[in-house]
């Protein structure tokens, strides 16, 4: 072989090494790249989510299996977006569930849960960040629809003002999604457009205000609480027709010990799902085939560490959306091995008394010492109140059960 044949075979092979190392730096420079767009692009991130969720939905377990497998990390989104971050409500339906041999028997409303289970997140209509912005002390968060204007009026008049209790700031917020009476929708959006620029303490999703939506008002306000208002301690969440003495609220908290994982409420430990149909809580078992529920606290009304909330928020996006956001609540302290604690001054199932009328007492006396007691009608919220702030004389200060 010729000096020249063997100096152009050595130059070639040095050239097929060159652009192997060449490929192999650009793979990297590549990978790199898309690494560091994913972590940069909060909307990619948001769609990735729900693509993952939907991916979970069409992969959905059989008979006996809702908990997935968690790891043995922080629940707490580090790279957490600095604002609300979903712009798009389209969401298709996920019609792979269509195939699965249990659709069909399920019934119309959990099939249409179904469909959009993997739509968790939507664009804000109305946001309200400064209700964060300042020394907050404690966040009173009230679930409410559009049409319950009385209730919500009734709450800022009584103990929902926004002021100072020994010293403590505190604010608050309403959650809610859209109407859904067709016509009546946009009549009903320009009265709560107007009620918020009074008020200013609305914060508004767009998705449909249902019983099944409820869980979507608590992953929305786990992420919007976990986005703005990192250095609140302490968050109340209720329905809109509870009484909550806020007063004996500040005064818990402030001799609370427990900081990191405080949620406190009329806890549920046996709390089984209805396999009745026509019950608007029926839950098949291919949904979820456990005997009970996680324990959990009734959501007419508790008190949560925010801390504690934002490491749910973590810990919900490892669940499937459930149809039940008491139940849901439960799932995620489970995830994060928390225990929901009783409270015998929270009567989410109102004040029940051995009377005549074998009813719930309206007695102000029986509230006095209470934190919180479901139910009452705006009247009676805002005459529950003008009493107990007045010069109240108590002969029984204790109701009997």
């Amino acid at each position: 072989m010729s000096l020249s044949r063997i100096r152009r075979k050595i130059s070639n092979k040095f050239q097929r090494i060159i652009l192997v190392v060449i490929l192999l730096v650009i793979g990297v420079i590549v990978q790199v790249a898309v690494l560091r767009y994913q972590n940069s692009d909060p909307d990619k991130n948001y769609q990735d989510i729900q693509k993952d969720s939907k991916s979970k939905s069409m992969a959905f377990p059989g008979l006996g299996s809702f908990w997935m497998e968690y790891e043995n990390r922080s629940f707490i989104d580090n790279s957490l977006v600095q604002g609300w971050d979903v712009t798009n409500a389209n969401c298709s339906a996920n019609s792979s569930m269509v195939s699965m041999p249990w659709f069909a028997g399920v019934g119309e409303r959990i099939q249409r849960f179904l469909l959009y289970r993997h739509c968790r997140y939507f664009p804000m209509i109305f946001n309200h960040p400064e209700k964060c912005g300042e020394d907050i002390y404690l966040l009173m968060v009230v679930k409410s629809v559009i049409t319950q204007y009385k209730r919500r009026e009734a709450i800022r008049r009584t103990w929902g003002q926004e002021k100072e209790i020994r010293g403590k700031k505190i604010r608050l917020v309403f959650l809610l999604g859209t109407d859904s009476k067709g016509e009546e929708q946009a009549h009903h959006q320009k009265l709560l457009e107007y009620e918020d620029r009074v008020f200013g303490d609305i914060l508004q999703w767009d998705f449909e205000d249902s019983f099944y939506n409820l869980t979507l008002k608590e992953v929305g306000f786990l992420k919007w609480f976990s986005i703005y208002c990192q250095s609140v301690p302490y968050i109340f969440k209720g329905d809109d027709d509870v009484f909550v003495n806020t007063v004996n609220v500040v005064e818990f908290l402030e001799s609370n010990k427990n900081t990191t994982d405080l949620i406190t409420g009329d806890v549920l430990t046996t709390s089984a799902p209805s396999r009745e149909r026509n019950s608007k809580y029926f839950i098949p078992e291919v949904m979820f085939s456990e005997t009970f529920y996680p324990p959990y606290v009734g959501g007419g009304g508790f008190l949560m560490g925010g801390p504690l909330a934002m490491r749910m928020y973590g810990a919900s996006n490892e669940l499937e959306i459930f149809p039940i956001d008491d139940a849901f609540i439960g799932m995620c302290l489970k995830v994060l091995q928390v225990s929901p604690k009783e409270h015998s001054g929270i009567k989410t199932l109102g004040i029940k008394v051995k009377s005549r009328e074998n009813g719930m007492s309206k007695n102000p006396c029986w509230y006095r010492d209470l934190l919180l007691v479901h139910k009452l009608a705006p009247d009676e919220l805002i005459q529950m109140w003008e009493q107990l702030n007045s010069n109240l004389t108590c002969t029984q200060t204790k109701y009997i059960e």
